[in-house]
Parts: structure tokens; sequence; C-alpha cells
């Protein structure tokens, strides 16, 4: 009898304590508050803050139009992740925002995130409200002098994943990989 007893409690001891967290396949940065209090023009002229994109989970991204590599193969990959989520797809915001504000005008960002995906949201903003939007987001990027006056824009190239409440929750590296990228955006839709 006492070892049904004990049984009994040790099961229901351990229902009670299901697990409830969540094996991302990117690292879990739940608690550290990326990704607050900043402000950007969208390509569409609108200002957006963090709260315009509650009730998603939204993916954002540090980069610029004239990105040789990175942004590019970057954008495409998100395209296959929305794809992937299919219907899921509607509850989620991918974000880019731009860190060459003097070359990537609202119009530009339209012209070329769009072109990755029509749902894809372009940002940019004065020097200065980059500068905030990268801190917030502990995110580097730094102007790069190239031959014949031009430049070039080194940045950070991973992903911010927000939870429906705009809680950071995930840090992917930019070669994550489609798969993986949907299976934390699944995650966080649950």
């Amino acid at each position: 009898m006492l070892a049904a007893i004990v049984t009994l409690g040790l099961c229901s001891a351990l229902t009670a304590c299901g697990d409830t967290t969540t094996a991302f396949k990117g690292s879990d940065i739940t608690g550290s508050h990326l990704g607050q209090k900043w402000s950007l023009t969208g390509m569409d002229g609108k200002t957006y803050t963090p709260a315009n994109f509650n009730g998603k989970v939204t993916l954002v991204l540090f980069g610029f139009t004239q990105c040789p590599d990175v942004c590019p193969t970057s954008l495409a990959e998100l395209s296959q992740v929305m794809q992937l989520l299919g219907d899921l797809a509607s509850r989620v915001q991918v974000l880019m925002i731009s860190v060459d504000p003097e070359r990537d005008s609202p119009e530009v960002l339209r012209a070329y995130v769009s072109g990755f995906d029509p749902r894809f949201l372009g940002l940019t903003g004065t020097p200065e409200q980059i500068k905030v939007a990268a801190a917030a987001f502990k995110a580097y990027y730094a102007r790069a002098a190239t031959v014949n006056g031009n430049y070039n824009m080194d940045h950070s190239a991973n992903f911010y994943l927000l939870d429906a409440k705009g809680e950071s929750r995930v840090l992917l590296a930019n070669n994550a990989g489609a798969e993986n990228i949907a299976h934390d955006i699944r995650a966080l839709l649950r």
C-alpha cells in the first residue's frame, strides 16, 4: 500500500513538473531584453516601434541594400523560411533594419526588401535612430572606406527572434539554415 502511495505521489509530481522549456536551434536569449526602445521609419513612410509588432513573432536582421553577399543571401533564406511556415507565416514579421541611412531611403528599401518577400518590412531612420536601434540589439555596424571614395558597411549578421509579446528569445547565426529558423519560429508560435 505504501509503495502504491509513493508511486502515485511520484507520478503526480513528475506530471506537475512537466518540461516547460523550449529547445531552440539557436541560442536562447530569454531575459536579455534586447530589441527594446527604438523608433524607425518604415519603407512605407510610417513610424514603427517594437509595440507595432506585438502579437507577432518578429525576426530582426541588420543590413543594407548595397550589401554584396550576406544580406541578399539572408533575405533569400528568410523567404524560404516564410514558405516553410505556410499559414503560420501570417503571424511572423521580418524586419531588416538598414545600417546605411545615407543610401537606404524608404523608397530604396521598399524596392529591395519587397523583392525577396512582399511581407518583409525595411526600416531606416536618422543616423542617431539607427545607432539607438543597433544598441538596443547590441548589434555592430561601421562604415568601411573602399576605393574611389566609396564605402561599404560592416555589420552583425545575426537574426534576432522576438516572441509575440516583444521579448527577445532567440539569437540565430545567419547560416543557421531555413529549417532551423522555421523550427524556432514555430516554437515561439505555440
